[in-house]
């Protein structure tokens, strides 16, 4: 990884903030700022195959095909179009607390009825009459891990279909996207694409129910042919699912996921994982808890006051409902994981 850290990143403070936003590897930037140059010219031809790129690779990485995938530019959006295609009074079961671009557009249907539990009983709380559970693979607050397993098999024995958002796992996480029914993705945190490259992975049986309510003329079977009036013919394929594509942030994406791809998701998952389980045990002996074991994202209770104080001594990390988040990824180091350490010892002697 330290040679990877050499080429590929540049940053100039201890970065362990990919819970937000995560860094862009310099051919990814490269291929972008070769991409300006061209659109300036009129040479749009990298536009296209990028996202062709992006969306193939995008699906191995999910562990699907690619005609099972859609493009688009926010979570938000694909859980809004699966939204809009339940009935009216079905129940959308969703764990306390969770992101709101997974939450919302369920919420903001005042037909539907929004049910909230605490993460660890999402599996047990789902009942015959559940239409949807919808639940993030990791919890962005926190980093607390969703049992999958457990919610697959309990909505399997009620027949209620799957959502899993997982923009906060996929790229350190290994994911067989296709046993669930919708897996969503913002693809700018642990795949370093930059925002504006959104995933939407749909089973088949889910997607002849929905209805591409966001489709536009590159959602159809043959775009050139579908510019004009209603669209003779939608994509067989997921791709009638389409937003129009960011086109400059695929141009991004492309090369971040190709780099996802080389290194391998088990070798990012290991690497990024020890460093969380060095930055508990130093926390340990802080005498300080944090809230949960077993992802990237550590966050301690109670201290995200100390965020300001982080930062000035060049650590960027979060503060999240209190918390205080540090997010642990392939560009990260031992030696950031003991000065981050550091620095909090020093901070609460202060």
């Amino acid at each position: 990884m330290d040679s990877l850290r050499s080429t590929e990143f540049a940053a100039e403070t201890i970065y362990l903030n990919t819970a937000s936003y995560g860094l862009g590897p310099a051919r990814s930037a490269a291929a972008v700022r070769e991409a300006l140059d061209g659109w300036s010219r009129g040479d749009l031809s990298s536009f296209d195959p990028a996202v062709t790129a992006s969306r193939e690779a995008f699906a191995r990485i999910a562990g699907v095909p690619s005609e099972r995938v859609a493009v688009g530019s926010a979570v938000s959006v694909h859980v809004g179009l699966i939204a809009s295609g339940l009935p009216e009074g079905a129940e959308v079961l969703v764990a306390e607390g969770d992101f709101s671009s997974l939450v919302n557009p369920f919420a903001v249907r005042r037909d539907l009825k929004p049910r909230a539990v605490p993460l660890e009983r999402v599996a047990e709380e789902i009942r015959p009459g559940t239409a949807l559970v919808a639940v993030s693979s990791v919890q962005s607050a926190d980093g607390r891990v969703a049992d999958l397993a457990a919610i697959r098999a309990a909505a399997a024995a009620h027949g209620t279909r799957t959502l899993v958002d997982v923009t906060q796992s996929l790229g350190w996480l290994p994911l067989d996207a296709g046993e669930f029914d919708y897996v969503v993705c913002g693809a700018f945190k642990w795949l370093m694409c930059p925002r504006g490259a959104s995933f939407l992975a749909v089973g088949e049986p889910a997607a002849a129910e929905l209805t591409p309510v966001f489709a536009g003329w590159l959602a159809g079977e043959v775009p050139e042919m579908s510019c004009y009036g209603p669209i003779a013919e939608l994509a067989s394929s997921a791709r009638r699912f389409d937003l129009s594509p960011a086109h400059l942030s695929y141009v991004g994406a492309a090369p971040s996921l190709a780099l996802v791809e080389e290194i391998g998701v088990e070798t990012i998952g290991a690497h990024d994982l020890a460093l969380a389980d060095r930055f508990r045990s130093g926390l340990a002996e802080l005498g300080h808890e944090p809230i949960s074991g077993g992802s990237p994202i550590v966050a301690i209770a109670g201290l995200g006051h100390l965020a300001p104080a982080l930062s000035r001594e060049g650590i960027q990390l979060a503060a999240r409902a209190g918390n205080l988040r540090a997010a642990f990824h392939l560009y990260n180091s031992a030696a950031d994981v003991d000065r981050l350490l550091e620095v909090i010892a020093s901070a609460l002697r202060a």
